[in-house]
């Protein structure tokens, strides 16, 4: 494994709030790792933020009765306040109007351009002579080419996540005005992808990527061409040509160039403004992103070929971890429909480790999930409450009845604890590989199991009983011991996935550090420091009223 490693989350829209697909998606899965990858005591850059120009900026936008700019400002504010209350430790989150954004942006196009991967062409677009201007991609909609879905975005389709451009679309109209549109003569610039074919077949076939991304991606190299990289919009990149003016560049021209400008400011921010070379341009070090299905092709294609007509070596990406849709109750999640959950009010009722643990355990990984309250309330109190934090409570709880809430010495093991012993051993090395695959649901499903296997030994053993005895005294406290052990190491393990309950459970261990900065081996190997005196334990996880989350599901229309 390297020792250094870059990960980047897909910037989000600054133009509406962080939602649940959002979150299983792009950023829970990449916090997940990069807290793994501390553990493992590997140099980690995490890297997101907003995606601030664009199309689906500048429409929110006027729906919202704000300018662009403040727009972004309102949404980025509230995006990053929300995901620091869900705990993603991202080392920066910046944004793409960032002062590093548009020479970092300029120097890709020009270098692009000179190297002859940029060309100009005067081509039809669609106009709208109802508002009297061409229209940009988002602000176009009508029947997908591909699947013949009715409500089809200008780039791209909802429904089968085609791309295309949106002159492509049947019988396209004006998402506002809902009017036809016609097609009318103006210059554009188009970034020539077939040059870069042959170099992306070998580029893809090297990557050992999940076939959700393989399976996307092949076939369509094999119809790669020319792409208009500009828009006619005042909201964006300027083109950086002395003719282009009124033209800025395509949002996802800019937006994945916004990794490396972010990382460029978070660098400056450490005052150390060449810090961002030992990621970008150092080969040795391992490139993950974290994306959902949409940005496949942006990610694994576009933006790769952008590198390679690049002067400068920037790092390639080496793992793209796209994750599939995640929806709500049976139904793609939808603002406008009013089929959706406000990610800052649930944030009142329910604590964000029990929405990490639900999102994360159900993870879109290979093929769309459903979120329901069903599954939410059986994960939180069937799992968490009935698993896991019945499993502390009661261990500590009784270490404290029994043996005055002090770690006690071992004495010789029994079968019992030595089988015990022995299926976490295997369960922790299970989850350490998982996590290092990314694979969320295995590690999350073999940490419940190691619970279940905590909990029958507990009524095995049923340490109740043996305290009634003075002759069993050295064999309850082996018990106990043992117990300890396997909650020690669920605190370590379980650390990426609910952070701030098993920096809890830590502190109820008697340690004083953090898991954070722990070193995941070597917490793992360390034993129990006998004689130690626990602190009062408190319930790990709330359970959930019923009442409380019967009230969330009549917020969904009916």
């Amino acid at each position: 494994m390297p020792d250094t490693f870059l990960i980047t989350s897909a910037l989000l829209y600054a133009n509406g709030k962080v939602h649940f697909g959002h979150l299983a998606g792009a950023y829970l899965p990449a916090d997940m790792y990069a807290r793994y990858l501390r553990m493992k005591q590997k140099e980690v850059l995490f890297i997101s933020g907003s995606d601030e120009y664009g199309i689906a900026i500048t429409l929110s936008a006027e729906l919202e009765k704000r300018s662009p700019a403040e727009q972004v400002d309102h949404y980025h504010a509230i995006n990053e306040a929300l995901m620091q209350k869900m705990q993603i430790s991202f080392d920066y989150y910046g944004r793409t109007t960032g002062p590093h954004h548009k020479p970092c942006v300029d120097q890709f196009f020009l270098d692009l351009y000179k190297n002859g991967y940029i060309e100009e062409k005067t081509v039809p677009e669609l106009y709208s002579e109802v508002e009297g201007r061409f229209l940009a991609d988002r602000y176009v909609e009508g029947i997908c080419p591909k699947c013949g879905f009715d409500e089809a975005r200008g780039d791209e389709c909802p429904r089968c996540a085609a791309n295309y451009e949106a002159k492509d679309l049947k019988n396209p109209r004006s998402k506002l005005t809902k009017t036809p549109l016609v097609l009318k003569e103006t210059r554009h610039w188009f970034l020539q992808l077939e040059k870069f074919k042959q170099r992306l077949v070998e580029f893809v076939k090297h990557k050992e990527w999940k076939s959700n991304v393989t399976h996307f991606v092949l076939p369509y190299i094999e119809d790669l061409h020319e792409r208009a990289i500009s828009r006619d919009l005042k909201w964006g990149v300027p083109i950086p040509l002395a003719d282009a003016e009124g033209k800025v560049l395509y949002v996802w021209f800019d937006a994945p160039i916004g990794y490396i400008s972010i990382t460029k400011e978070w660098a400056e921010k450490m005052q150390n403004p060449s810090l961002w070379e030992k990621f970008w341009l150092d080969p040795g070090v391992r490139y993950t992103q974290f994306i959902g299905k949409d940005n496949i092709v942006f990610h694994a294609l576009f933006f790769p070929a952008m590198v390679m007509g690049q002067n400068i070596p920037y790092k390639q990406v080496d793992t793209i971890v796209a994750s599939e849709f995640l929806n709500l109750e049976k139904k793609q999640f939808s603002k406008s429909s009013g089929w959706y959950i406000d990610l800052e009010a649930f944030l009142k009722d329910f604590s964000s480790d029990s929405i990490r643990f639900a999102l994360l355990a159900n993870s879109p990984e290979t093929q769309d999930a459903e979120f329901t309250f069903d599954d939410f309330f059986q994960k939180c109190n069937g799992d968490l409450v009935g698993k896991f934090g019945n499993l502390v409570h009661r261990t500590l709880h009784f270490l404290r009845e029994f043996l005055e809430g002090r770690i006690p010495e071992p004495s010789a093991y029994t079968e019992d604890d030595e089988a015990l012993l022995a299926a976490m051993e295997v369960a922790v090395h299970a989850i350490d590989i998982a996590y290092g695959e990314n694979k969320n649901r295995k590690a999350i499903a073999a940490i419940l199991d190691l619970c279940s296997l905590g909990n029958a030994y507990f009524d095995k053993k049923a340490p109740w009983k043996l305290n009634k005895d003075k002759e069993k005294r050295l064999e309850l406290e082996t018990i106990f011991y043992v117990l300890l052990t396997l909650i020690k190491n669920l605190a370590v393990v379980a650390f990426p996935v609910v952070p701030d309950a098993m920096q809890r459970l830590w502190q109820f261990l008697g340690f004083t550090t953090s898991l954070d900065s722990g070193n995941f081996d070597e917490l793992i190997k360390d034993g129990l420091i006998p004689n130690t005196s626990l602190p009062a334990p408190h319930p790990l996880f709330a359970k959930i009223d019923p009442a409380l989350l019967n009230r969330w599901k009549l917020t969904l229309p009916r």
